[in-house]
Formats: C-alpha cells, structure tokens, sequence
C-alpha cells in the first residue's frame, strides 16, 4: 500500500514538473521542436518515468535532473536569440529542395530526406505535380513550405466562370534512375515506348534521370540529378 502511494505521489510530481517546465519554455518550444529541444523532450519522458516508478532512489535527484536539463533547454534557446550563427548550429536552417519545378536533391540528402518523403510533404499540401511548385523549402521544424508558380495560385473556379479540366494523379515511371516497372504495367505502357520518349526529349541515360511522372495524357515529367538550374537560388545566410 505505501508503494503504491509512493508512485502515485512521485507521478504526480512529475507530472506538474514537466507541465511546469513546459509553461517556463513557451508555446513555441512546443509547437516548433528544434533538434535540441526534441533531445531534451526525450531526456523529459525518461526522467519522469523514473521519478513516477522508481521507488529505490532518491526522487529529489531525479527532480533536479528534471530540472535542470529544462534550464539547459531554455538557455539554448536564449543563446539561439542573441547569436544567430550559434542558432544555426544548434537548430540548422532552412534549404530549398525545389526550384522552378526541379527537384535539388544535394539539399534534399543533406536533411536525409528521400524522393518518397518529399512527395509525402508535398501532398499534404494539396500538391500532386512538381510542375506546379515555384520554390519549396524544407524548414527545420520538418515540415514545407511551397510558393506555388503563379498559374496554380488557389483561385475558385465558378468565381472565374472558366471551365476547366481536372487533373489526375500522376504515375511515377523512374525513381533515382530506376525504371518503375510495375507502374508501367498498371498503364499499358512498355519499355520501348518509354524509351523512346525519353530520347526524343533528349535523355541520353535513363540513370541521369532523378524522378519521372506520366500524367492521364501520357505527357513525361522529367527531373534530373543534374537540374543546370540558370538562376540558382540561395535562401541560406552568409556566414
């Protein structure tokens, strides 16, 4: 019975610890995790269910650990407001992966983020056709934000009075070089057809091929590893 009252006591004190500290960080901290604050998020977790379950050691040990890893998350975050290049270092910055429709997939593997993971993000944004995208950035937070080429700006239709087709999902055909059998299959569509469409738009090598999509139309989507972007953007600082 008193172990039974020692865990509900200690759980309780952990448990206004964590809402305490919480409080102390800010809104922010919670709705935006950056890298160190997701780091300490799990130190929380395991110290506090260790204040409310172990009943051999000291709980004030443990509450002060609490503590002070919640002092150590708020002075990073004080750090990061007064010095903006220590700021990148803890919490990273944000990096463009998508320019005029072509994918930048040097930025998109230094967040380690694969094709499938951006495709995911960006229909979570309503965006099936990269085609549509202007500029897309990966923030550190994890998520995107896109600015989407002027044509596809979200305008009502019955307020334009225009009539309009509707688009299709896109079937993706190559990935990383890689033909997508499967999916030719499930559209009717065979190797040499592929092929040679893509030597009539001038693909000398199916490997130099990043991503590839076929619309309802049969119009190919091509996006390389190489892009030669003529006005390459830079949303990052200097140093």
């Amino acid at each position: 019975m008193k172990e039974l009252f020692d865990i509900l006591l200690q759980t309780l004190i952990a448990f206004f610890s964590i809402l305490f500290i919480t409080r102390i960080l800010g809104r922010q901290q919670v709705a935006q995790l950056t890298v160190h604050e997701y780091i300490n998020g799990i130190t929380f977790g395991s110290i506090a269910a260790t204040v409310a379950t172990d009943l051999g050691q000291s709980t004030g040990g443990h509450i002060v650990g609490l503590f002070l890893f919640g002092a150590l998350t708020l002075f990073m975050s004080y750090l990061s407001q007064k010095n903006r290049g220590l700021a990148k270092v803890i919490q990273g910055e944000p990096i463009l992966v998508i320019q005029d429709g072509h994918i930048l997939e040097k930025n998109l593997s230094r967040f380690h983020y694969t094709l499938d993971d951006l495709t995911h993000l960006l229909r979570k944004k309503d965006i099936f056709n990269i085609q549509d995208v202007k500029y897309a950035i990966l923030e550190t937070t994890g998520e995107i934000s896109v600015l989407k080429v002027v044509e596809k700006e979200n305008v009502k239709v019955e307020d334009m009075k225009l009539k309009v087709d509707q688009e299709d999902l896109y079937t993706d055909i190559i990935v990383t070089g890689n033909i997508i059998y499967d999916n030719l299959k499930k559209r009717d569509i065979s190797v040499k057809w592929l092929t040679s469409q893509l030597k009539m738009m001038g693909v000398k090598d199916i490997k130099d091929v990043y991503y590839a999509t076929l619309d309802k139309d049969k119009k190919i989507y091509i996006d390389y590893f190489n892009d030669n972007l003529n006005n390459p953007a830079d949303i990052t600082e200097a140093p």
